[in-house]
Order: C-alpha cells, then structure tokens, then sequence
C-alpha cells in the first residue's frame, strides 16, 4: 500500500491568516499536525494528533513507518534554511509536498524598508560561524539567520577582529508577535545587546564618504605603511600573485606578510577566499592593522605568530605565499606540505642565491614540480636634465605545485 504524502507547510508572520486557503485546508484534513510548539498553537482547534517537532532522526523514522496523513509546519518557506532539505534527502520528493509562505528575513527586510535583492542570506543557526562570516566580508549587505552560540555579539566580534567594522546593523526580534523589536546599531554597539533568542541580523555595508579607490593590483609602494620598506615591491608583487593562479574562493597562507602587501592584493582577486597574514614582528604587525584599516580589507585575518607556529588551528590551504621565514625556512616547508591540499600551490620569494638554491632542493625533495622565475626591475630616475635606468636587485620567484610531474 502507497504511504500518504506528507505536507510541509510554512507559517507566515501573521497566525493563521499568514496561510493560503489551500495550506489551511490541507492541514485541515491532516490527521498528525507536526512543528515547534509556536506553530501548533496557531492551530487550537486542531482535531487530530499534535507533536511538538524534536530529532529531525526520531521524525525520520516516524514518517518512513506511518500510514497517516501528516502535516509539518515550518517557518517561512521550508525550501530556505529549512526542514526540506533533511526530508528530501532522506524521503522519496514525490512522497513530499511543499506550500511555501513569506520568509522572517523576506519581512525583515520590509520591516526596515530595505531593498534585499541585492543580499546575500547566510544561517549560523546549528553550524559553525566562520564559514559565514568568510562571505558576510565580502557582501555589501547580509542577512543572518543567528542562534543561542553563534549570536550577533558573537558574530561582530568576528567582524571586528577581522578589521571589518564597516556595517550598519539591523538586530530584528521576535518577528510576528507582539514582542516585535528592531534596532539599529553598529557593530560594536551589538556587544553590548542582549537579544531575543528569536533574532535576525541585518548588516548593511557603509562608506567613508573621502573612501580612496585603489587598483585591485598595482597599488604603490608608498601606499603600505612597511618596516624600513621590507615590502615585496609593485612589479614584484604583480608576478608574485600571478604566479599564485588564485580563484576567488581557495584559503591562502601569507607567511612572513611583512607589509601585507601581498595578502591586501590577493584579497582584492579573491573577494570569496580566506586569507591568512601570519607575522609575529610587532612593528610589522602594527603596520598590518594599518594597512588592513586603510584599504578596508574584510578577508584578511592577521595571525600573530612565528611560523611555522600558529599554522595549527588555520583551514588546510589551496595556495601559500612565503614572503619571509625568518631562518625556519625547512620547517616552514615541512608544516606547509602536511597541511597542502591536493595540486596546491607554494610560492616562494628570495633574493639570495642561497636561499633560491636551499629552498629548491628541499621542495624538489618533497615531491614538488618547481620554476624558478628570475625578476630583474629597473626603474628610470632622473639625473640632471636625462632620464636613467636604476636597477634593483633580482628577486628569485620559486613556484612550486603539488602532485604533479
């Protein structure tokens, strides 16, 4: 004997009349009204059973056993962030019927009357906040779904120690009852709110109203503030990132960032991507944080650390920069190939014979495919009424692939 469908019906933000008159004449004929207990109080005078909704593996095994018609109640449209996508993974899609209503963030946005078809929606709730901070930095506006860990304090924290502080803030609570609050804030106001565990997250992104507007590459050298200008230089860096054959959404190590230059850059290719600035010398790392403020850099996160220390706790990398390693050099390498992924890539600077010709064989011995690239860069001057070349000193660009021949 066929099973019964099961419909999934999401509640709007106005009690029963938030339904179509389809969705209530479905759940008006179902025998098992499942949902969290705010759904199912929408529904007083349901005759059948009610079930208040707890492990989604319990309610698996439920509806692969009954016979009975069974009506779930979700919220908004259970196609987004919902429900569905565990039954339709788990259930045969023609055994499933959806009704779909109005979205908490599709309101949300109504309510602060804010256009948001040019948001990007991110939930935290039940999983991990990093992933969805990675792409908050990179949108001008987002909407967060948050929850009792993942909070919105806890969420700007990340924003702030990130150096992206940017954002007017919507904090939306208890959407649809009469406790219903929103307020506008910044980011480092919402540390000191306690919201409703009910809550949305609105992040608009703002503007210095003088904000400069520098080259995705090719930023000058002036620009960095930089340590007796240690600083991978323009030309350089150009070949350097060229080398790299970054995508927008790999994780890339700059080890010994120096000025960050590198990372500033690569962050302006990879607006997506998870980039790492690893130097430990205070007075690189103090002009890091100047540099991350001044080009309003969000996907860069400076890690304080004399590597191969402070490599641990980082996502494994599709890409590593080694602009300085600070006589570690081997066991920088060492660390880096354990954590590589799969055809990753290292790219290595030198401008000493020495360190081209260690750092060479000790890839080559790893397993790696390497290309050294010679960069030699003169630059005119001016000397009395001519113009003349001044050469600077080469620069060694070591590429260096993982898992191929």
């Amino acid at each position: 004997m066929a099973q019964q469908k099961i419909y999934l019906v999401g509640a709007g933000m106005a009690g029963w009349e938030g339904f179509s008159s389809k969705a209530l004449e479905i759940i008006g004929k179902a025998e098992v009204l499942i949902g969290h207990q705010r759904h199912l109080a929408i529904f007083p005078d349901f005759a059948g059973q009610k079930t208040e909704l707890g492990e989604l593996p319990d309610l698996l095994d439920f509806l692969q056993k009954t016979e009975l018609r069974v009506a779930i109640l979700a919220s908004g449209d259970p196609t987004f962030f919902g429900i569905s996508r565990f039954l339709l993974r788990n259930l045969p899609k023609e055994r499933i019927e959806i009704f779909t209503n109005v979205t908490s963030m599709q309101y949300a946005f109504s309510r602060i009357k804010e256009p948001w078809d040019d948001a990007i929606f991110v939930s935290v709730h039940g999983r991990g906040m990093h992933a969805a901070v990675d792409k908050i930095v990179s949108a001008e506006k987002a909407c967060i779904l948050t929850d009792r860990v993942n909070t919105p304090a806890a969420i700007a924290r990340e924003l702030i120690e990130r150096g992206a502080e940017g954002y007017e803030a919507w904090l939306c609570e208890d959407l649809g009852l009469p406790t219903e609050k929103f307020t506008r804030s910044d980011l480092r106001g919402l540390l000191e709110l306690k919201p409703s565990d009910l809550n949305i997250l609105i992040l608009i992104r703002t503007y210095e109203p003088n904000l400069v507007h520098y080259p995705l590459i090719g930023i000058d050298d002036d620009e960095f503030q930089t340590v007796k200008k240690l600083i991978t230089k323009q030309e350089v860096r150009a070949v350097t990132l060229s080398k790299l054959q970054l995508q927008d959404d790999l994780v890339l190590w700059d080890i010994g960032a120096g000025s960050c230059s590198v990372s500033i850059e690569a962050s302006n290719l990879m607006p997506n991507g998870r980039i790492f600035a690893v130097e430990r010398n205070p007075q690189c790392v103090g002009y890091i944080k100047e540099n991350l403020k001044k080009f309003c850099t969000r996907n860069v996160k400076l890690i304080e650390a004399y590597a191969p220390e402070g490599l641990d706790d980082l996502p494994d990398p599709d890409r590593v920069f080694i602009g300085g390693a600070g006589g570690q050099l081997e066991e920088i390498i060492d660390a880096v190939d354990k954590r590589l992924k799969a055809e990753g890539m290292i790219v290595l600077n030198a401008v000493t014979l020495d360190t081209l010709t260690k750092a060479v064989e000790f890839l080559e011995d790893h397993g790696y495919t390497v290309e050294a690239t010679c960069v030699n860069i003169a630059k005119t001057r001016r000397l009395t009424e001519y113009k003349m070349f001044e050469a600077q000193n080469p620069v060694y660009i070591i590429t260096a692939c993982k898992g191929n021949e």
